[in-house]
């Protein structure tokens, strides 16, 4: 059975390079290329590939953003490709990730499909994912925090701003947004929304509750130790105790 392979890089000249070195190879299939994150994202989810090629610089939407759509959980054995991002190249050494620093060579190159062979043929993937959510937490501190989320509406995207959103809520592998008295479903997890919203504004407050903390009004003490968060429209949400530091760390000690 042949590994699936997806070629996501917004060079053309990049995207030939990998085509040509996989081509002769007969354990592969290149089920399709993409230019751009959104695209990459599509084509993830649709075709399920079983190993990425990802750049990691591409304009608006770059390879983190990739994973952080689809979730670390989610992804196929990932080798990031990339031209110059030290931080990026230390985060992946530190994770044990494997990368691509162009311009490589095809030693460097059949180095990298081999160790994604072995991955895909042991099925031992639950551990490199975890290091890919790993990674997430530490570069997030290095990007800015997304300012519009595209949702779907009756066949439609359009575009919210981030802090339009009042509150959010895990729903299996997506997030419910609510937004004054609309709510949109997310394609995204919990985490991987989490880590491209802006930690001043949004906190994380339960395992399945996200909450802009310019709507909290007023927390009233629950059971063991757990907290009512009340919102400036009358919503009440959950405060695990769990999850009370990072209100120490904005608030202070309300407590």
């Amino acid at each position: 059975m042949k590994m699936r392979v997806l070629i996501v890089d917004d060079e053309p000249l990049a995207r030939e390079r990998l085509r040509d070195l996989l081509e002769n190879d007969a354990e592969v299939e290149v089920v399709g290329e993409c230019a751009d994150g959104p695209s990459a994202v599509e084509a993830i989810k649709g075709q399920d590939p079983d190993l990425v090629f990802l750049d990691v610089k591409m304009p608006g939407h770059d390879g983190f953003r990739v994973v952080e759509e689809i979730g670390p959980d989610r992804m196929p054995v990932t080798v990031f490709v990339t031209a110059f991002d030290k931080f990026a190249l230390k985060a992946f050494e530190v994770r044990a990730l494997d990368y691509l620093l162009k311009p490589f060579d095809r030693d460097r190159f059949d180095a990298a499909l081999g160790r994604a062979k072995d991955l895909f043929r042991s099925r031992h993937t639950d551990e490199v994912r975890e290091r890919l959510d790993e990674l997430l937490t530490e570069v997030g501190g290095e990007r800015k925090p997304v300012e519009r989320i595209a949702v779907k509406s009756s066949g439609s995207v359009y575009f919210l701003r981030a802090e339009e959103v009042d509150w959010v809520e895990a729903a299996g592998n997506y997030s419910r947004l609510h937004v004054g008295k609309a709510t949109h479903l997310l394609r995204e997890t919990m985490t991987a929304l989490e880590a491209k919203l802006d930690p001043k504004r949004f906190l994380r407050i339960h395992r399945s509750t996200i909450v802009n903390i310019e709507r909290v009004r007023e927390l009233q003490p629950y059971f063991h130790g757990d907290y009512i968060v009340l919102l400036d429209d009358g919503t009440e949400l959950t405060l695990s105790r769990n999850y009370r530091q990072r209100l120490h760390e904005v608030f202070g000690d309300p407590f």
